[in-house]
């Protein structure tokens, strides 16, 4: 029920930001310029060791798209914000389970907003040398991205929400890690670094580190 009512919202939202393209069409853009050479895909916490529906989306999402062609390399991007996990790490892992190879995943263990996600993401697959980038996530989060990119990046960035129908076959999926090999050493929440003004900040990429 909470991924029914969590898909709707994203649609309703994002078609507000995105004033036109839908998921499906911007799927067809990056089809049209694959392979794209790298995607980003931001990371969620893992509570209690676990990754929850909308975390295992995205993962799902992104093997979905490697295995198509649509992309040759995916970034896996996320520090340990709320929870001791590694996200970028972890999520590499999950990868892993579904044939992704570490030779065609990128890791970003900095990131701790959206919007680092995609600066420091960007900037990384940048200087490894990869031309063409693109973010695959939810559409609300892709939304939300989509702002920020035309603010910040002259370079044309691919932006590919999640069809959740592509993926449904595999939602029910039993996707289990090693999480002691993703927890972070001394690991300190957000919430106990950082006060709500300068989290807010991080949300709008005010905290980045150019």
């Amino acid at each position: 029920m909470r991924l029914v009512v969590f898909i709707f919202c994203s649609l309703l939202l994002s078609s507000c930001f995105f004033l036109g393209p839908t998921p499906r069409k911007l799927l067809q853009t990056a089809e049209a310029a694959k392979p794209i050479d790298i995607v980003i895909v931001p990371g969620l916490p893992l509570y209690h060791g676990k990754l929850d529906t909308l975390l295992k989306s995205r993962v799902l999402w992104s093997h979905y798209l490697f295995k198509k062609g649509i992309v040759s390399n995916v970034l896996y991007s996320g520090n340990a914000v709320y929870t001791p996990w590694i996200e970028g790490s972890s999520m590499a892992l999950f990868a892993n389970q579904l044939g992704i190879e570490d030779k065609n995943i990128v890791i970003d263990t900095i990131a701790e907003h959206s919007t680092e996600n995609l600066f420091y993401g960007y900037y990384q697959a940048k200087n490894m040398g990869y031309k063409t980038i693109a973010i695959a996530t939810d559409p609300f989060q892709c939304a939300m991205l989509h702002k920020y990119a035309k603010k910040n990046f002259k370079e044309t960035i691919y932006f590919i929400p999640i069809i959740y129908d592509s993926i449904k076959p595999k939602m029910g999926m039993n996707l289990v890690i090693d999480t002691t090999l993703t927890v972070k050493k001394n690991f300190i929440p957000i919430e106990e670094r950082l006060d709500y003004k300068d989290r807010f900040k991080g949300t709008t990429g005010k905290n980045i580190k150019k």
